[in-house]
């Protein structure tokens, strides 16, 4: 590639977990425990004491998600160029990916509402503002993320954060008007500072019943996450067409987004950035010519396809 490119300079933060001991949980239907790998378990109830409870969006083994609502549902995009910490850099190239994303979701029939350069709080003003609406007539939801990133934190305008603190917004006990319906992420940030070099390959030739009225469903089920990169790994973003992950994100949702569904269209997303992206750094002999490979996330529970509304 002709321009720059530039990848974010964080450091990474580790945090150890202390082993716990198991925990019983009693399972009434069957005769045999189910034990949870955590010193404590959830009652399923909420605040108030009541039992979580939400209208059912498809029948239980249907093998994909109901996208015949009378509406996609919101997309949202928190565009982060500027910050006010001062190690960090501006992200040149970022406005390209929030107006090529926003063009592409579009196409997609979301109803898109771009943000830039907020701070925390109002980050998570305007998630909980939506996580509060009726969403019965959508989809589903989608929400993408660019900016700085280290391991296991994101920047927003004014310091850092974790990612859960968005999406635990979105989990079926707190909306549940999206319980049953696909909730996605898009982080276009770095995971660490560690570097791809790759390896180079050389060629050669090789010769319960349909009719169950109700059912109980995880709280954090019907999630996706695609990460731009690997956790401890760069991110790389061309500060004239936008960051690599991004560029081929909507290149494939452009061309596939209504024909394939989301796993296997990330998976040619992947392809795209591993095989057709190299950093162009000749001033930075270290950081030159490296690699990159998007990451996954899925708690999905059916196939996610945008089918033409």
């Amino acid at each position: 590639m002709s321009e720059t490119d530039v990848s974010g300079d964080q450091k990474q933060q580790q945090q150890q977990q202390q082993p716990v001991p198991l925990q019983d949980s009693t399972n009434k239907t069957s005769k045999f425990t189910d034990v949870a790998d955590a010193l404590g378990h959830g009652n399923g109830l909420d605040s108030y004491g009541n039992r979580f409870k939400a209208r059912m969006p498809v029948d239980r083994y249907a093998s994909e998600y109901n996208m015949n609502h009378p509406k996609r549902g919101l997309a949202l995009i928190f565009n982060h160029e500027h910050f006010e910490i001062p190690q960090l850099k501006a992200r040149t190239g970022t406005n390209v990916d929030c107006e090529n994303l926003a063009a592409t979701l579009k196409y997609l029939d979301f109803d898109v509402r771009v943000y830039k350069d907020l701070k925390l709080r109002d980050v998570q003003k305007e998630v909980e503002k939506v996580a509060m609406m009726d969403h019965s007539e959508h989809d589903c939801v989608s929400i993408t993320i660019l900016s700085h990133g280290e391991l296991g934190y994101l920047y927003a305008k004014d310091c850092q954060y974790k990612l859960d603190i968005i999406w635990s917004y979105f989990t079926a006990n707190r909306c549940p008007t999206l319980a049953g319906k696909p909730k996605v992420f898009f982080i276009q940030a770095c995971q660490g500072d560690q570097l791809d070099a790759g390896v180079s390959l050389a060629e050669r030739t090789e010769t319960d019943s349909a009719g169950s009225m109700s059912y109980k469903i995880p709280s954090h089920a019907d999630f996706l996450i695609a990460y731009s990169t690997i956790p401890g790994f760069y991110s790389w973003r061309n500060t004239q067409k936008g960051s690599w992950f991004m560029q081929s994100l909507c290149q494939e949702l452009n061309q596939h987004g209504k024909k394939y569904d989301l796993l296997t269209l990330l998976t040619f997303v992947a392809q795209r950035v591993a095989y057709d992206f190299e950093s162009n750094t000749p001033d930075i002999p270290m950081m030159h010519q490296q690699k990159q490979i998007p990451c996954v996330t899925t708690m999905l529970t059916r196939l996610l396809r945008f089918t033409e509304k």
